[in-house]
């Protein structure tokens, strides 16, 4: 057995986390792409057939009052809070990360003011984020500005009325600096919109602590809700009651049932809210979410840092010199859960890797994409990764 092997072992044995696992429901392959959609937890099946069989079944309407479904969407919120950072009553869940991106984009250039009409988006984002961005301009008059994350404080101006930036880059796994480049926008007296996609649940993020304005994120990658489970917008307590939503709907309403012509929103965190909300993945996500009861975030940190880090080690030692490169960065400080390495023939090499049993994903035109879950990722499973991908590309 190798040294990088027997290590592993004692790695796996000392993890605080390695409990959690039992939680999941895995099987004997390697599962690396947690970062595009998390693993079941094992108590979501029989609480969506209660939710199913009982609730609808058998309650049907009573449910919406008997079972919660009505409040649903801000509970839930509650439950994803502590995870980002944020104390209750800012953050509620619903709609897709792209519907949430859209109202916070649109509504951080309202609450800007007159003469402001310049939005920075990061150049780099997932390409959705980029289309909403050019969408928010054209519909509030502003000019589009994409800039390299690292070029934001150089470009900010009287001008400037929003910023929208990814916590952590969907291809190479790089943490940009959330607490510097939110005070730079603020010195600037624009608001932020950050996208936690690709962060929640794998790290700190401190909204409440660093005033982050608005931010946005999806529920089915490190926090496993599911496949197209909803996702969530953050409105700081303090700008609540400024937040002019570009999508009023009637579940925002101050008074909902009342069905009245005209719009006064509701207030707090509900103001976020649209339509009738998709109660089966939600409370599905709801039951998910009961995995990270008793987990504290900075230990999570730690152990995707021990694990990436025991990942590039493996990498270095098993796979043929030349054959990779990390796009991913060694500092700790910027790096997320996830490392990507540049192959020439990434896609074929992908398949072969799944073929063999080691789960992954592949971004055009040449990344392998390694996200992990520190939750039910162990380090025997990197190990073992990394020993799969060295003879994947030496034989």
């Amino acid at each position: 057995m190798s040294e990088l092997r027997v290590r592993a072992e004692k790695l796996d044995a000392a993890d605080e986390l390695a409990a959690k696992r039992a939680g999941f429901v895995l099987d004997e392959v390697v599962y690396l792409d947690g970062n595009s959609l998390g693993a079941l937890p094992a108590n979501v099946p029989d609480r969506v057939a209660d939710v199913v069989r009982r609730q609808w079944g058998a309650l049907r309407i009573r449910s919406w009052e008997e079972s919660g479904w009505w409040t649903a969407p801000e509970r839930i919120g509650d439950r994803i809070a502590p995870l980002v950072g944020a104390a209750p009553g800012q953050v509620v869940v619903g709609d897709s990360t792209s519907v949430n991106v859209f109202k916070a984009l649109v509504a951080a250039v309202r609450m800007a003011g007159e003469g402001r009409d310049e939005i920075v988006v990061d150049a780099t984002t997932f390409p959705t984020d980029g289309y909403i961005a050019q969408s928010a301009a054209r519909m509030t008059g502003c000019e589009l500005r994409p800039v390299d994350p690292s070029e934001v404080p150089s470009v900010l101006g009287d001008r400037t009325a929003a910023v929208l930036l990814n916590h952590v880059d969907y291809r190479t796994g790089r943490l940009h600096d959330l607490p510097s480049l939110t005070a730079a926008v603020h010195a600037a007296g624009a608001l932020v919109v950050w996208d936690l996609c690709h962060s929640a649940g794998a790290l700190p993020v401190g909204l409440d602590e660093h005033e982050v304005d608005l931010a946005v994120g999806c529920t089915y990658k490190y926090l496993n809700g599911g496949p197209g489970s909803p996702a969530y917008l953050y409105v700081r307590a303090d700008l609540q009651s400024r937040f002019d939503s570009p999508l009023p709907g009637w579940n925002s309403h101050v008074d909902p049932f009342g069905m009245r012509g005209d719009y006064e929103p509701a207030t707090g965190a509900l103001r976020g809210r649209v339509g009738t909300p998709d109660i089966l993945s939600m409370l599905a996500l709801e039951a998910a979410l009961e995995v990270w009861d008793d987990v504290p975030i900075e230990s999570v940190r730690a152990k995707s840092l021990a694990l990436t880090d025991f990942f590039l080690e493996c990498v270095e030692e098993y796979v043929p010199g030349g054959r990779v490169e990390s796009l991913t960065p060694v500092a700790h400080e910027e790096r997320g859960s996830q490392v990507a390495l540049r192959c020439d023939d990434a896609a074929a090499v992908m398949e072969r890797l799944i073929e063999r049993g080691v789960v992954g994903d592949f971004r055009a035109p040449d990344v392998l994409r390694f996200g992990f879950t520190p939750l039910y990722v162990g380090f025997a499973d990197v190990e073992r990764a990394a020993r799969t991908l060295g003879e994947t590309l030496g034989g």
